[in-house]
C-alpha cells in the first residue's frame, strides 16, 4: 500500500545544566565562582527531499530526538551543543499534531529547512550569580527543557490537476495517453491502487501535473472502499477533471455518477466542490454516432447551473483529448501559480508560553496541598533551598505569583504540608 501517513513522536534536545565550580588555583585567593554555562538542545528541523515520493521511511522508526546540550564545566567552559535531528520528506507532507489534527506546518513551498521544534536553551553556570552581598553562589540555572510532541504526517500529493471518477472510467489511460506515466491498465476495478502524477507537455512551454486520483466511489468520505486513502490527494488540485463513461459499457449512468462523486467531495471537505471542473465524457468511440450528440445534451442540462464544461473524449484514440488539455491549461493561466498551501492551526509556542506560566495549586488531602507547574520547578532547578537567602528568595516568587494567596483561600493553616515534586515543607505565617 502506498505509504502516504505515518504517527511519529519528535522531540528537540534538553539544554545543558549550568555548572557549579569555584576557582581553586595556588597564589590566587579568593578565586569566586568559575562554573561554565550548559550547551544548548539540539533543534528538530524538517526539510524537502525532492528524490522522496512516499513515507514509507516513517512506518519502521517512530521516534526521533535531537541530541541534548552538554552540562557546563570548571573554568567557565561551556558545554558542547546537541546535535540537530533532520527529517527529510518529500515535497507535499503536512505536519498534523495528533492529538488535536491541527496543522503544523505544510511542506508544499518550503525550500529551506523548517525548525519545528527548537532546541532547550543551556542553563546558566554559578558564574553569572555572584553579586556583592552573595559572592559565593551554590546553585546554577538548568537547561531549558526539551519539546517533543506526537504527530501525523500526511502526504498530499502536489499536482495542478486532479482526474477524478468512478473506477474503470479510463483513467489510467488517459493519464498514459497525455503524460509519460506508465499506469496499470486493466478492465477490473481498483486496478490503480497508488496516486499516479505526470506531466502534460504542450506545445509552446504550456503544460501541467495532473494526478490520478485512484478509487473514490459513493461513501468513500466515509471510510467505504479505497478513496478514503486517497480524498486527501485531491486537496492541492487548483482544477478538476470528472471523467466519466459516457457510453455507459457497464451499465452506469454517467449523472448520477458525477453527482454521487461531488457529493463525497463535498462531504469530505466543502472547499473542493467550489473548485473548478470539467466533465470529460470518455468512450465516446463505443457508442453509435447518433447517440454521442443525446449523451452530451444529457450532461449539459444536468449541469447547466454547475458551470461545468463538457467535453466528448477517447481515452483509446485520443479523439477530443488536445482540446481538454489546453482548455484546462487556459484554465489554469487564471489561477495562482503557487501550489494550494494550509494554513497553520497548531502554534506549538503559543501553547507552551501557556503551560509555563501556569502554576497549579490544589489540595490533595485535608492538610496536604500542592503546587505544581513548569514555572515552579524551572525556579526549583536553580535555588538553593538548603540556604536561607535561596530560602527567602523563592519564598518571595511564591509570593509574587500569588501562590500564597491561593493556598490560604484554599483553607491552608500553620503545620500543613505543601508538596513542590518532590520537596514538602510545612507551612507558617
Amino acid at each position: 500500500m502506498f505509504a502516504d501517513r505515518a504517527r511519529i513522536f519528535i522531540r528537540s534536545g534538553k539544554g545543558g545544566d549550568g555548572h557549579v565550580s569555584f576557582r581553586r588555583e595556588l597564589y590566587v585567593p579568593d578565586g569566586g565562582p568559575d562554573g561554565g554555562d550548559g550547551g544548548k538542545g539540539g533543534d528538530l528541523i524538517f526539510v524537502v527531499d525532492p528524490g522522496l515520493n512516499t513515507l514509507v521511511d516513517y512506518r519502521h522508526k517512530r521516534k526521533y530526538c535531537a541530541g541534548d546540550g552538554k552540562e557546563g564545566s570548571k573554568k567557565r567552559c561551556t558545554g558542547a551543543s546537541g546535535e540537530d535531528m533532520i527529517l527529510k520528506v518529500p515535497a507535499g507532507t503536512v505536519v498534523k499534531d495528533a492529538e488535536t489534527g491541527k496543522v503544523i506546518l505544510d511542506m508544499a513551498n518550503r525550500t529551506e529547512p523548517v525548525v519545528l521544534l527548537k532546541g532547550g536553551r543551556g542553563g546558566k553556570g554559578n558564574q553569572h550569580y555572584a553579586t556583592a552581598t552573595m559572592q559565593a553562589p551554590k546553585y546554577a540555572q538548568p537547561g531549558q527543557r526539551a519539546r517533543e510532541l506526537w504527530v501525523d504526517l500526511e502526504l498530499k500529493v502536489i499536482a495542478d490537476v486532479g482526474l477524478i471518477g468512478f473506477p474503470n472510467v479510463g483513467k489510467s489511460t488517459l493519464l498514459s495517453r497525455v503524460t509519460n506515466a506508465r499506469p496499470k491498465i486493466a478492465n477490473y476495478h481498483f486496478t490503480t491502487l497508488n496516486p499516479n502524477l505526470g506531466v502534460v507537455d504542450l506545445a509552446e512551454g504550456n503544460g501541467f501535473v495532473i494526478a490520478d486520483i485512484p478509487g473514490i466511489i459513493e461513501g468513500a468520505s466515509e471510510g467505504v472502499g479505497l478513496g478514503y486513502q486517497f480524498l486527501r490527494h485531491i486537496e492541492r488540485t487548483k482544477v478538476m477533471i470528472h471523467l466519466v463513461d459516457a457510453a455507459s459499457v457497464e451499465g452506469r449512468d454517467p449523472i448520477e455518477d458525477i453527482k454521487a462523486i461531488n457529493k463525497e467531495l463535498e462531504a469530505y471537505n466543502p472547499e473542493l466542490a467550489k473548485r473548478p471542473q470539467v466533465i470529460a465524457a470518455n468512450k465516446m468511440d463505443a457508442m453509435p454516432e447518433e447517440d454521442r450528440e443525446v449523451i452530451i445534451e444529457m450532461l449539459e442540462e444536468a449541469f447547466a447551473d454547475k458551470d461545468m464544461k463538457i467535453f466528448p473524449i477517447s481515452a483509446v484514440s485520443g479523439q477530443g483529448v488536445k482540446e481538454l488539455l489546453w482548455y484546462v491549461n487556459d484554465l489554469l493561466k487564471e489561477l495562482p501559480e503557487e501550489p494550494i498551501e494550509f494554513d497553520q492551526e497548531f502554534f506549538f509556542e503559543l501553547q507552551e508560553e501557556d503551560e509555563e506560566e501556569s502554576i497549579v495549586i490544589k489540595m490533595e488531602e485535608p492538610g496536604v496541598y500542592s503546587v505544581e507547574g513548569p514555572k515552579v520547578e524551572r525556579m526549583l532547578g536553580y535555588t538553593n533551598l538548603e540556604s536561607e537567602k535561596g530560602f527567602e528568595f523563592f519564598q518571595k516568587f511564591m509570593k509574587e505569583n500569588g501562590v500564597l494567596k491561593r493556598l490560604e483561600e484554599l483553607g491552608i493553616e500553620e503545620g500543613d504540608t505543601v508538596k513542590l515534586y518532590n520537596l514538602a515543607f510545612d507551612y507558617y505565617r
